[in-house]
């Protein structure tokens, strides 16, 4: 994954030493739970996790350039949601942010410049994101960036001791975001 830049933020793939600054909004219970995850009780928990980001390689550590300062994570992973659209080139766009930014449009900001290095770079056919049924705050994200919703499927979320949840899944599609 290429690093890419935005006017307020850098998205580039996730470094050691970004443990703490992931610690910071992971162990906010309005975090992870959201996204399908737990709180994150340690910092060795973190850690595992930067560590797996940087060995699979698909997830951009979201830099707010003011503060040079990792509040987020954006991951843009190879899923395929509809079995009727495997043969389109696709990825699933997911991501968390520290909730001491929330309300600043930054999440839309990284989202929307990922779509467009997702079609004009990487050449991509569909691109999905998803948000949970009680998730407002995604919602409103995945609406202002032009995904249209697609289906709800349910869910059973394995790290939150088996929850069931309902996930609302929304896609664009090359020929909605070039305008044909």
């Amino acid at each position: 994954m290429k690093t890419l830049e935005t006017e307020r933020l850098i998205l580039r793939l996730w470094q050691v030493t970004d443990v703490n600054d992931m610690f910071e909004y992971a162990i906010d219970e309005r975090v992870g739970p959201s996204a399908g995850w737990p709180v994150h009780e340690n910092i060795e928990t973190s850690k595992m996790i930067v560590d797996s980001f940087i060995k699979n390689g698909d997830v951009y550590a979201i830099v707010l350039k003011s503060e040079n300062k990792v509040i987020g994570s954006l991951g843009l992973h190879e899923r395929y949601p509809d079995d009727s659209l495997k043969d389109l080139k696709q990825r699933e766009i997911g991501y968390v942010l520290n909730p001491k930014y929330w309300g600043q449009g930054i999440v839309p900001e990284a989202v929307e410049y990922v779509i467009k290095h997702g079609f004009e770079e990487l050449g991509l056919d569909l691109i999905w994101c998803a948000h949970f049924s009680l998730n407002e705050n995604s919602k409103r994200v995945i609406k202002k960036c032009g995904f249209k919703y697609k289906f709800t499927e349910n869910k059973t979320l394995p790290l939150l001791d088996n929850q069931e949840v309902e996930s609302l899944l929304y896609n664009i599609t090359k020929e909605e975001y070039f305008g044909n």
